[in-house]
């Protein structure tokens, strides 16, 4: 095993066909790949090799990253920029990743070397936060219920450590040298002004998360809130800040599936960072849902994140990093596809606005919290879970970042037959 690194970097290069864009160092010390002061892959154990042989693409490396027997030396964004030509850009032309070449029958010789250098030992059982024994069909009311549970019922202690007061897990909106608080409360803000919220409005609150938009929707506006999430952990926190607040005459959260909400009409509705969840199997429905939950002239605002669209649209899939171990059965839409379909189920879209660059600068602020209690993160969760989030937020940044996704906000209004949609006449201007 002398030598390993060197071995490594020679194998992976003949398997990849270009020079490996960051130094490695491997379980026996040794090093090689570009010198200088950039990070460094380690490859803590063979264990990492037999992952990645076993299951060649994103979830192989993702489960050596998890369980700990691969590690980032130095600036991890800075190492996910350089490998992702290799990881997500391979993944998307060839629907391989990082290793997918060991299928090639023309590198036989190189995968046999790596066969070697891993060990004769079997694959390693996956590690425990990987999903398991999803049931129902898929974006099933039972089968959603159990995909909220696993992302979002992980405690509130430890969603409070990454998300800070604010507690809203969604892309902030950034105007100077704020805080990740006073981002957060913007971005609240602009969703009510949006919405053209007033005293005595329904709004109802799909996703409702930890209470936050009902909390500032109630509070500053006056309205009369209906939140719903699939997730008891969150229901129970936000009743309790609600409680506190002195705000439960006028926020009702509720364990609900937007499916199943039976007492519209609402005077405007807020779905931020749900619906990921739907699926495009369901995203209609979910359309045709809202829509009818709505008052004529009622408004939609629906904050969403996007993808850019596939040249075979059939040959989409989900990230398998983030569908086997941070949101199972997640599906990110184009925004075309996205305002189209508000369009088919009737709304009026008035506006778009595209705020991608917000979410990197929410994503670095959430890794900068949870890298700075990482010891208690570990405590409340596990050291799996950790990493979990660390990798997911981080590589999130960096699609942001690199456009390859982006976060929307549309405005839409079920305007009523008359045409009088309500807006002002000035762009941006959301109350007469």
């Amino acid at each position: 095993m002398a030598d390993a690194a060197t071995r490594l970097a020679t194998l992976a290069e003949e398997l990849l066909g270009s020079p490996l864009p960051v130094r490695l160092r491997a379980w026996d010390g040794s090093e090689a790949g570009p010198a200088g002061t950039g990070p460094v892959l380690v490859l803590r154990d063979r264990r990492a090799l037999r992952r990645m042989i076993w299951r060649p693409g994103e979830l192989g490396l993702a489960r050596a990253w998890v369980a700990g027997d691969i590690d980032v030396e130095g600036d991890l964004y800075e190492a996910l920029d350089r490998l992702s030509g290799l990881i997500w850009d391979r993944d998307r032309e060839s629907g391989g990743g990082l290793l997918a070449a060991v299928r090639d029958p023309r590198v036989r010789g190189a995968v046999a070397a790596l066969l070697r250098l891993a060990g004769p030992l079997p694959p390693p059982k996956p590690p425990a936060e990987e999903v398991r024994g999803r049931s129902g069909g898929r974006h099933s009311r039972r089968r959603d219920k159990q995909a909220i549970s696993h992302h979002y019922d992980v405690g509130n202690d430890f969603y409070a450590l990454v998300l800070g007061p604010s507690m809203v897990y969604s892309c902030a909106y950034w105007t100077a040298d704020g805080t990740l608080e006073d981002a957060q409360r913007d971005k609240l803000d602009l969703i009510a002004r949006k919405l053209a919220l007033k005293e005595g409005d329904r709004l109802l609150d799909v996703g409702c998360g930890w209470g936050s938009m009902a909390i500032h929707a109630a509070r500053a506006y006056g309205a009369r809130v209906v939140g719903i999430t699939l997730s008891r952990e969150q229901a129970a926190f936000a009743r309790k800040r609600i409680a506190e607040e002195g705000l439960a005459d006028r926020i009702e959260i509720r364990v609900q599936d937007y499916r199943d909400v039976p007492d519209g009409p609402f005077d405007a509705i807020s779905s931020i960072g749900m619906a990921e969840h739907v699926g495009a199997v369901r995203y209609r429905e979910y359309a045709d849902i809202l829509y009818g939950l709505l008052k004529p002239g009622g408004r939609l605002l629906n904050h969403q994140i996007s993808r850019l669209p596939e040249p075979d649209e059939e040959a989409y899939h989900v990230d398998a990093f983030i569908d086997a171990y941070v949101f199972p059965d997640g599906e990110l839409a184009p925004m075309g596809r996205t305002l189209t379909t508000l369009e088919d189920a009737g709304f009026e879209v008035r506006d778009v606005e595209a705020i991608r660059e917000h979410y990197a600068l929410t994503l670095r602020r959430w890794v900068a919290n949870l890298e700075a209690e990482w010891e208690r993160a570990v405590r409340l969760t596990s050291p799996g879970r950790a990493r979990i989030w660390r990798l997911y937020m981080a590589a999130s940044a960096v699609s942001f970042e690199r456009n390859r996704i982006g976060v929307n906000q549309f405005l839409a209004v079920r305007t009523p037959v008359s045409g009088a949609s309500g807006l002002p006449l000035r762009s941006r201007e959301w109350t007469e």
